[in-house]
C-alpha cells in the first residue's frame, strides 16, 4: 500500500466518525483514494478504539492498529488479541505477574503480533469499556478493605417490643472481591475487632494488608501522611500477620471497593430481608448470610464467572494461613510505677510488681484476659497471670530491693477490712472514698485520719456521719469532722440543694420546690 500522509488519515476519521460524512466524500476532502478511505474506516471501526482516542496515540500506533505491518487488515489480530484479554485480567491478580511478562509470554514470538506499547493501549481500552472493577488494581491475596455501613439493621426484643439498632460491618478482598457482613451491637474496640477475626476466618486465611476507613476503632488519629492507629487493632493485625494500612484521607479509591459492597448490600441483602423482623442478632446475621451467599455467587455483569470462583482458583491459595488461637483482645496504658514498685491496673484495681529500680518511672502496660505485661524503653520487665482481685498485690520476689520484704501496712485492702469492723456504713464511705481517686494511694493519708476520727465518736454517730457524706459525695475528713461536732447528721435544705446542683439533678430541685 502507498504510503498516506498521517494528517490526511486523521483527518479522514474525524470527517466520517465526528462530522458524520460518507467514507466517500470524507475521502475527497482529506485527499485520500476511495479504495485506501474505505479500507482505513473499516480498520479503525474494527479496531476498538474511540476516536477520542486519536490523540493519544503516535502515527506508527495508529496505521498499525487499523492496518497490519504490511498493509493487511487489522481485523483477525485484532480479534485474537481480543480473546486473550479476559485470560489477562486474571493472570495480572497472581502476584508477580505483569503486563509485560503476559506480552512476552503470548506474543514476543510472534512477529505479526501488535507491539508492547500497543497491546498495552488495546488492554487498558478493552478495561475501560468492559468497566473491569478495582479487583485488578491489587493483587491476590494482598488486602481486605473493611468499613461499617451507613444504615443499620433492627432486632426487636420479644418481651418489649422494643427496638435495637446493629451497626453492620463487611468486608471485601481486594482481587476476588469476596464479601462478608456480619451485624454487631456496636462500633467499640471489641465489637470491631471480634468482626474483622470472623470476616478473616470466613475466608478462611489471611491478606497481608487490612485497609479500613478512619474510625476510631481503627485509627485514633487521621492524618495525612502518619495516621495513628489504634494499638489494639495494630496488635491483632500483628497476630495474623497482617499490616493495618488505613485508608489515605481525602483518596476515596483507597476504600472504593468496601464502599460499592455497602451499595450493594442495601440492593441485594437488606432489600430481601426487609419486611421480615428479627428477635435476635443471631438471627439477623443467619438472614443476611444466606442474602450474602448468592451475591458471593452471582456471575460478575459482562464475566462468566463469580466472585467465589475467582477467589476460589485465584486467592485463596494466595492468603496466609491462620493462627490456631484466636485472638485475645489487648489493651494498652502508660503509668507511673508506684513508690512501692508496683504498677495499678485501675480496670481491676488490683497491683502488680516491676523491678525496684524503675520506680517512678513510665512504663507502657499491656494486658488481655490472661496476662499483664509491663515494657519499659521497649524492653519487656515484667509479666503476670491477670488477678481481679480487687486492691490486692501480685509480687515477684526477685522484683524486690536486696534485704527487703514488701511491707503492705498501708493498703487498700487493709483499710477496707478495718472499716468494715466498725460499721458497714463505714465501710462503704472508704470505698467510694479509695474509687474517688485515680490512684488508691493518694487517698491513704485520709483513711487513716477517718479511720482514726472514729475512735473519738460513737459507732452509731460516726456511721450516721458517714452515710450523710455518701449521699453528699464529700469524701474529706473535714466534712466528716463538722458533722460530727455540730451533730448535723440530716441534711439540711440548703445542703440538699447544693447536692442536686453538685449532681445536675434538675428533677430532684423540682420535687424540692
Amino acid at each position: 500500500m502507498k504510503k498516506t500522509d498521517m494528517k490526511k488519515v486523521r483527518e479522514l476519521l474525524h470527517l466520517v466518525f465526528v462530522n458524520g460524512e460518507s467514507t466517500r466524500q470524507a475521502g475527497i476532502i482529506a485527499g485520500v483514494s476511495k479504495s485506501t478511505a474505505a479500507e482505513y474506516v473499516k480498520g479503525f471501526r474494527e479496531s476498538g478504539l474511540r476516536i477520542s482516542e486519536l490523540n493519544i496515540l503516535t502515527d506508527s500506533d495508529l496505521i498499525n492498529t487499523i492496518t497490519g505491518p504490511n498493509g493487511k487488515h487489522v481485523t483477525e489480530r485484532y480479534g485474537e488479541l481480543v480473546s486473550r484479554f479476559t485470560y489477562i485480567e486474571k493472570e495480572l491478580q497472581r502476584p508477580g505477574v505483569t503486563l509485560q511478562l503476559l506480552w512476552q509470554e503470548l506474543f514476543q514470538s510472534n512477529p505479526q503480533a501488535y507491539s508492547y506499547s500497543q497491546f498495552c493501549f488495546h488492554y487498558k481500552q478493552w478495561a475501560k469499556k468492559q468497566k473491569v472493577s478495582l479487583h485488578m488494581e491489587h493483587k491476590a491475596g494482598e488486602k481486605m478493605f473493611v468499613d461499617y455501613t451507613g444504615v443499620k439493621q433492627s432486632i426487636i426484643d420479644p418481651k418489649t417490643g422494643g427496638t435495637t439498632k446493629l451497626e453492620v460491618f463487611v468486608a471485601v478482598l481486594g482481587s476476588s472481591q469476596l464479601c462478608y457482613i456480619e451485624a454487631v451491637k456496636s462500633q467499640k474496640k471489641e465489637d470491631w475487632i471480634k468482626a474483622n477475626e470472623n470476616a478473616l476466618r470466613f475466608f478462611g486465611g489471611s491478606p497481608r494488608c487490612i485497609v479500613p476507613d478512619c474510625l476510631k476503632s481503627a485509627v485514633t488519629k487521621a492524618n495525612k501522611y502518619e495516621p495513628h492507629i489504634n494499638e489494639s487493632f495494630k496488635d491483632f493485625g500483628a497476630h495474623y500477620n497482617a499490616i493495618i494500612l488505613p485508608a489515605r484521607a481525602l483518596h476515596p479509591q483507597d476504600k472504593s471497593l468496601a464502599e460499592n459492597f455497602v451499595r450493594t448490600a442495601y440492593t441485594r441483602i437488606y432489600a430481601p430481608l426487609r419486611n421480615i423482623p428479627f428477635f435476635s442478632i443471631e438471627e439477623c446475621n443467619q438472614a443476611m448470610w444466606e442474602e450474602l451467599d448468592k451475591h458471593n455467587n452471582a456471575t460478575f455483569q459482562g464475566k462468566d464467572y463469580s466472585r467465589q470462583q475467582l477467589f476460589d482458583s485465584m486467592e485463596k491459595a494466595e492468603l496466609q494461613p491462620l493462627p490456631i488461637s484466636m485472638y485475645d483482645v489487648r489493651h494498652f496504658a502508660i503509668v507511673t510505677v508506684q513508690y512501692h514498685y508496683h504498677i495499678y491496673l485501675k480496670e481491676d484495681r488490683h497491683y502488680y510488681s516491676v523491678p525496684f529500680q524503675l520506680t517512678g518511672k513510665r512504663v507502657q502496660i499491656s494486658y488481655n484476659s490472661r496476662v499483664v505485661e509491663v515494657t519499659y524503653n521497649n524492653l519487656r520487665v515484667a509479666i503476670h497471670q491477670r488477678d481481679t482481685r480487687q486492691y490486692k498485690y501480685t509480687t515477684e520476689p526477685a522484683h524486690q530491693p536486696p534485704k527487703h520484704q514488701f511491707v503492705t501496712k498501708w493498703n487498700a485492702d487493709r483499710f477496707i477490712r478495718w472499716a468494715a469492723k466498725i460499721s458497714p456504713q463505714t465501710e462503704a464511705f472508704i470505698r467510694a472514698l479509695i474509687e474517688s481517686k485515680a490512684h488508691p494511694e493518694q487517698a491513704f493519708s485520709a483513711c487513716l485520719g477517718i479511720l482514726k476520727e472514729s475512735k473519738k465518736h460513737s459507732v452509731d454517730d460516726f456511721s450516721k456521719a458517714c452515710n450523710k457524706a455518701l449521699e453528699m459525695n464529700n469524701y474529706t475528713c473535714k466534712f466528716i469532722r463538722n458533722t460530727l461536732e455540730n451533730k448535723t447528721f440530716n441534711i439540711s435544705k440548703e445542703e440538699e440543694i447544693r447536692r442536686i446542683i453538685d449532681n445536675n439533678d434538675i428533677r430532684g430541685l423540682d420535687i424540692l420546690n
